[in-house]
């Protein structure tokens, strides 16, 4: 389970809005609590990709290593990522499976429809290397 406050629930559709009809894409920080992933900020990231800007993504990794290097300076751990799917539904897809690499996050999808965000889903990625990794439906609280 993820628990998103409600400010940073917001933040993420309104990211999928601006940057329609391209892919928006960040980072979900937080804390452990349990089996539930508690959401305390959200860190906007560029979109790098050069192509297929409306249904893929890419985080600079220099992006992702001082976010994350911030986050700890808060007592924060990155717990998940975010991204939009521009026209198409809050589901993970093959290559978004096929670029998910860390383990035990949640990945939360905002399928942004002619410009409005609509329905916002959260899958965890379990398994235990890259080999057996996978999808599952996670419950997505705001709070």
């Amino acid at each position: 389970m993820v628990k998103i406050p409600k400010i940073h629930y917001e933040s993420i559709r309104q990211h999928g809005e601006e940057t329609y009809p391209h892919e928006c894409c960040g980072v979900l920080l937080g804390q452990m609590d349990g089996d539930a992933r508690i959401v305390t900020s959200i860190a906007r990231a560029g979109n790098t990709r050069l192509d297929s800007l409306h249904n893929r993504y890419n985080i600079d990794p220099k992006d992702l290593i001082r976010i994350q290097r911030e986050g700890r300076e808060r007592g924060e751990d990155i717990i998940g990522f975010y991204h939009s799917h521009p026209d198409h539904p809050a589901r993970w897809s093959q290559t978004d499976l096929a670029e998910a690499h860390w383990l035990g996050c949640s990945y939360v999808i905002t399928s942004v429809e002619k410009g409005s965000a609509a329905i916002t889903n959260s899958f965890e990625l379990r398994g235990n290397e890259e080999n057996d990794k996978k999808f599952i439906d996670e419950a997505l609280t705001v709070a």
